[in-house]
């Protein structure tokens, strides 16, 4: 037994995933890894845990699979991590494993994780409401006459992201009817390859087609492709959260025609801070001053701090965020 012991203890060693001793310990499992989005996001987890002394890492599963975030959590409950912090696809699946995590003490702060129960507290830099509204307005401004819009969200059960496209499909009911819906949504933005190919065949069988709202930091990017390969720049409008350092030659050209975003780097930073709190005991509570969030007003019935911490993106500002290395 000890023999298994030291080899399984030699093997989490190997990749640089155990506490010291004296540290506390941080697990951030993200949606999908590899993108720019959560790689600004992974820089703000290891520099704010470099600055709190704790060891703190981020878990990028290989696809936007609900099962493999449950499996990383898994993992992370073994390994007896002081917190785990997590940005779900799917908020459903992920409530059994974060009752095992919370049962075993282990703090849980989770991000565009709105309806989640079993955690400690979700933050959010911007409110859903808010967020979808704005890009909205932007859409209904930035075309001109009548026609038909598309709405991209990460996936269908991505919580946040589809709340955002409620709020943005029931301001443009609302306001702008000018403008039609093109079904009801396409779960396609977590993938720069899914959002292009769906963008073609929207452009082919929709020549009214004036604009996508997507909600997912590749769908602007690979509906802008389709919408450039297409010379439509100008004609069909692209708009949505995204990265600016992958984004902004898309803008400069006239195909991205803006967006929000908060910064994914800071959500990073706010992780390690939060579970810092929590893993010390602090009570966050009305009035808490919190870095990156400001001064919070928590809703405890929800485990919900809603914040506006929106960056807009466009011609002007899209550089000086890419070079900020967002």
């Amino acid at each position: 037994m000890r023999k298994l012991v030291s080899i399984f203890v030699g093997f989490v060693l190997s990749l640089g995933i155990v506490a010291s001793a004296n540290s506390q310990s941080m697990g951030v499992v993200v949606k999908i890894g590899g993108i720019p989005w959560f790689n600004a996001m992974e820089e703000g987890i290891e520099a704010r845990a470099a600055e709190l002394g704790m060891d703190a890492w981020m878990v990028g599963p290989t696809s936007a699979d609900p099962a493999l975030q449950v499996r990383a959590i898994e993992d992370l409950i073994a390994q007896g991590v002081d917190i785990i912090g997590i940005v779900p696809n799917d908020e459903g699946a992920l409530e059994p494993v974060l009752t095992k995590a919370m049962e075993a003490g282990i703090k849980v702060v989770a991000h565009e994780g709105p309806g989640l129960m079993n955690v400690d507290w979700n933050f959010e830099l911007a409110s859903a409401t808010g967020f979808g509204e704005a890009h909205a307005k932007l859409l209904c401004e930035r075309v001109e006459g009548s026609g038909q819009y598309a709405v991209y969200v990460g996936s269908l059960t991505v919580p946040l992201h589809n709340a955002w496209a409620d709020a943005a499909i029931a301001w443009m009911g609302e306001n702008c009817p000018q403008l039609e819906l093109i079904g009801e949504r396409y779960g396609v933005a977590e993938s720069v390859d899914d959002s292009r190919t769906t963008a073609l065949d929207l452009i082919a069988a929709n020549p009214d087609l004036k604009g996508f709202l997507a909600f997912g930091s590749q769908g602007p990017i690979g509906a802008g492709r389709a919408v450039q390969e297409r010379r439509m720049g100008g004609q069909i409008h692209v708009l949505g959260p995204f990265s600016p350092g992958q984004g902004r030659q898309l803008v400069h050209e006239g195909i991205l025609s803006g967006g929000f975003m908060w910064n994914p780097m800071e959500a990073g930073r706010v992780f390690v801070t939060m579970g810092k709190l929590l893993a010390d005991g602090t009570t966050i509570e009305e009035g808490t001053m919190i870095e990156g969030l400001g001064t919070v007003n928590p809703d405890p019935a929800t485990r919900n701090i809603i914040t506006d911490n929106l960056l807009e993106l466009n011609v002007n500002t899209v550089d000086g965020l890419a070079d900020m290395g967002l």
